[in-house]
């Protein structure tokens, strides 16, 4: 009979030909870049987009997390959150609501000259590619990751489905490479859906390097009812610095905003703050 020695001895190559294989496996390259989105209204879903490496736990660096910008700086960032979910896109399917692009919303930027930046999530950029193209091209303009599948990174969330936190860094890098394929110039802002974060969803989308913004105001157009209370509400708590969160969806879950932004627009600027994008207002510093 053999040792035990022997036997052990015996195990240890077979033991290491397993781990090579394991990490061959591991530093296999990474997916192709997504190719150019076609000039017809339709878009495929892009695979999803492996997140880079995450560091040891040790070394991981949280994302920065950013509410608003500095008091003194005069400067309001009015930002707007493009929602889809597959509940939402099953309401359009059985045409219980007509869009959730709102483009009036783009209508009065524009017209009243208002830089702004846009959260989109990566089914709505799907389901309005023409839309998302409209935006990106216009220098008013500057769009950050929403997610993908806009679900919730911590729960409870405003009834949003919850995602997994082994899945939330995939997620957000297939809501970048997306971006990418309707521009070679998107930030690295990233918001949460619903706002909704813990250290844990934090940690999870670490390894993809995304500065997460959130918001001091939010202006209430989500599911609101009232024009002259969304706009009351966002004057009264808007002040410089302020990062302001409305939405571009319409439809059932924001149909107020259009009809809210002349009067915020115009009160802020009567107070003399200055509208900008949050990349300028970000330049002088963060709070």
């Amino acid at each position: 009979m053999q040792s035990r020695q022997a036997r052990r001895w015996r195990v240890v190559p077979l033991l290491m030909a397993v781990a090579g294989l394991v990490l061959s496996g591991c530093s296999a390259s990474p997916a192709a870049r997504p190719t150019p989105p076609p000039t017809t209204t339709a878009l495929r879903r892009p695979p999803v987009t492996a997140p880079r490496a995450a560091a040891p736990a040790a070394h991981l660096t949280l994302p920065t997390v950013v509410d608003h910008g500095r008091r003194d700086s005069g400067m309001v960032a009015l930002t707007f959150d493009s929602n889809m979910t597959d509940a939402m896109l099953a309401e359009l399917d059985r045409h219980q609501v007509a869009s959730f692009d709102n483009r009036a919303v783009i209508h009065e930027l524009v017209a009243a000259r208002v830089r702004a930046t846009f959260f989109l999530a990566g089914e709505w950029m799907e389901r309005y590619p023409d839309e998302t193209r409209r935006i990106v091209a216009n220098p008013l303009f500057e769009v950050g990751s929403h997610s993908y599948a806009h679900r919730a990174f911590r729960l409870p969330c405003y009834g949003l489905g919850g995602l997994a936190v082994a899945a939330m860094a995939a997620d957000v890098a297939r809501s970048e490479a997306l971006l990418r394929r309707f521009t070679p110039y998107p930030t690295s802002y990233f918001r949460f859906p619903g706002g909704c974060y813990d250290r844990a969803a934090l940690r999870a989308i670490a390894p993809t390097h995304v500065q997460v913004i959130q918001y001091d105001v939010a202006s209430g157009d989500a599911f609101g009812t009232s024009v002259r209370r969304i706009v009351g509400h966002t004057l009264s708590h808007t002040r410089a610095g302020s990062i302001v969160v409305l939405h571009i969806t319409g439809g059932n879950t924001a149909p107020l905003t259009a009809r809210a932004l002349p009067a915020i627009v115009a009160g802020l600027r009567a107070r003399g703050l200055r509208l900008v994008r949050l990349s300028t207002l970000l330049a002088t510093g963060a709070g």
